[in-house]
């Protein structure tokens, strides 16, 4: 079971008892969605092996005429995938390497676990995504290759095109990340940069079969973007990636490597990602075995049962995290003055994945960031709360998961000398809520839907 390990503390800030109470049901509730997309529960509930039959979500593959069966993949939560998944066939599996996180320890004996760097891809990625890509060459038209993708695939799985070094790759995907551009327009330049990613690692594999599990990240769980679609068809070109990095004023900053490969692809100097015509996803099966509607459910299905009025807002949310805390807070107050849209005591779910727009020089991540700008507007509320947590347990470059605010947290500040206002300015959301002991922590959770926003009001 995934737990927040500071619940108790978290529960016991709330000053007031209404503040607690609404703490702790939310709290609890968060706890339910992380447990709803454990890979491992996910797995075991999705995949069903009845003799030599691998039946998945209206799938059969009979194993028994694959000569070979090879997994691969990379993601957060790719590494407990390949722990459950060797548990389920077990000497079936011929061979594999999965790239996960570094730091993270998962059991396995076949498929060889490869540690590399997250969010900013390093050199010991490549050397995992090689293996990969060796496996996917030399598999045969009787072979199965089991792709296990999810959320953080893109940096864990690099392979840079055509001259680019790992170096200039891993400084335009900072920058992306820091501008407060969208996961898609992100994945768009790194699909156009690697040799791996945009359905790359399919055309290696064919004829191969290639059965893809996927534990989704991205808003709308679009396939080309989870990742940046090693296995499928890439809908975005290379003109798309050079407007990506103009919009934001990174093209000029970009290295000049990077410049000349999206350049000759526009030229159609080099080929573009492989679409939706190529016959080699023909072959080709995707199963998103959980995202983050499973995890907003789950925290419906949990207030619910504690006798709030629910409402799931949206599992498609986006947007700059400071202005979403906004509006969630204007929420808060609708329920509370109007008791709309849906009356008290209630509990409206938000899930999705916001960005930020860095321009301080503080410490923070985008969940915290919509705490911080909740705060600033639930006033004097007692009863209310708003709290935003990263499925994945690490909330941008920090060790939090997220945040929680109530109507107590700006005078709270205030009795440290602490000017939330300024915090916010310099996007130092995190050393605002440690000193109030208001970070939610649950250490890596294993798991990767995105993040989920929970308002809670009961009076």
């Amino acid at each position: 079971m995934i737990k927040i390990k500071n619940k108790e503390q978290l529960v016991e800030n709330g000053v007031t008892q209404l503040n607690r109470k609404a703490r702790k049901l939310a709290l609890k509730s968060l706890e339910s969605a992380l447990n709803a997309v454990d890979p491992k529960q996910l797995m075991k509930s999705r995949l069903l092996l009845e003799n030599s039959k691998l039946k998945v979500n209206g799938y059969s593959f009979d194993l028994k005429k694959f000569n070979n069966i090879y997994v691969i993949g990379g993601g957060k939560a790719s590494g407990l995938m390949a722990e459950t998944l060797e548990q389920n066939l077990g000497k079936q599996i011929t061979n594999g390497v999965v790239n996960i996180p570094r730091g993270v320890k998962y059991k396995t004996e076949i498929i060889k676990l490869h540690e590399a760097s997250h969010p900013i891809p390093d050199m010991s990625g490549v050397e995992g995504t090689s293996r990969m890509l060796k496996i996917a060459e030399q598999a045969k038209r009787e072979d199965l290759i089991i792709c296990l993708i999810s959320g953080g695939g893109s940096s864990l799985m690099p392979m840079p095109r055509n001259g680019i070094t790992i170096k200039d790759k891993g400084e335009i995907t900072d920058r992306l990340l820091k501008c407060g551009a969208t996961i898609n327009e992100v994945n768009t330049v790194r699909k156009h940069i690697s040799k791996f990613k945009g359905g790359w690692l399919a055309k290696k594999a064919y004829p191969a079969t290639v059965l893809n599990l996927i534990l989704s990240d991205v808003v709308g769980d679009p396939l080309g973007f989870i990742a940046s679609g090693p296995t499928v068809p890439d809908s975005t070109t290379f003109s798309d990636a050079v407007k990506v990095l103009k919009k934001y004023g990174l093209w000029d900053k970009s290295a000049s490597s990077i410049k000349k490969v999206l350049s000759n692809g526009e030229k159609g100097i080099i080929p573009e990602t492989p679409k939706t015509d190529d016959k080699v996803f023909k072959k080709v099966y995707n199963v998103v075995v959980g995202n983050n509607r499973s995890a907003t459910l789950a925290v419906c299905e949990s207030l619910r049962y504690s006798g709030l009025n629910t409402l799931l807002l949206t599992s498609t949310l986006e947007g700059e995290a400071r202005q979403i805390g906004v509006m969630l807070t204007s929420i808060a107050h609708e329920v509370s003055m109007f008791g709309e849209p849906v009356p008290k005591p209630a509990g409206i779910i938000a899930g999705g994945e916001t960005t930020v727009t860095v321009t301080g020089k503080g410490l923070g991540g985008r969940n915290q960031e919509v705490a911080l700008a909740a705060a600033l507007k639930i006033g004097s509320m007692d009863g209310v709360i708003v709290t935003s947590l990263s499925t994945d347990g690490i909330d941008g470059p920090t060790d939090a998961a997220g945040a929680i605010a109530d109507g107590k947290t700006i005078s709270r500040a205030s009795q440290v000398d602490m000017n939330p206002e300024e915090f916010l300015a310099d996007n130092d959301s995190y050393n605002f809520f440690s000193k109030l002991d208001d970070l939610i922590f649950t250490g890596s959770t294993g798991t990767n839907v995105n993040d989920v926003s929970i308002v809670v009001v009961l009076q």
